[in-house]
């Protein structure tokens, strides 16, 4: 078994994430054709996985942990660019390093602020705390 990130959103709704280049090829690959997916602009972030027929607020709030635990976020602490796509518009082209995937059209780009994942990395701190 695949010890993913896992985050539970407002709805209940339990996303994985990956930890690492191999996780994220393990998550990608196994993931289904119409589950929606999220990964930074910027290399070097988890790509993190919302199932299928994700709400509109579950897909932002994915975007908010996809860029909070990117190093995107980690080297510039600002607003982070987060895409969105399906599985199925996802290839694996040899020689492609570990992790990285090819994407054949995005559903969109959400711009997340910089707020926005403080204040969830400071839930996460504080029910950390409350353990």
């Amino acid at each position: 078994m695949v010890n993913y990130r896992k985050h539970i959103l407002s709805t209940g709704k339990e996303i994985f994430a990956g930890r690492d280049s191999e996780q994220n090829d393990l998550l990608v690959s196994e993931a289904k054709r119409n589950d929606v997916l999220l990964h930074t602009q910027e290399p070097g972030s988890p790509f993190v996985n919302l199932g299928e027929k994700p709400s509109r607020d579950e897909i932002k709030e994915g975007a908010v942990f996809c860029a909070l635990k990117s190093q995107d976020w980690r080297d510039t602490q600002g607003n982070i660019k987060v895409n969105v796509f399906l599985k199925g518009d996802c290839y694996k082209a040899g020689g492609m390093k570990g992790g990285t995937w090819g994407v054949k059209k995005h559903s969109e780009t959400i711009n997340v602020k910089k707020m926005n994942i403080l204040k969830l990395r400071d839930e996460i701190e504080l029910y950390k705390l409350n353990s």
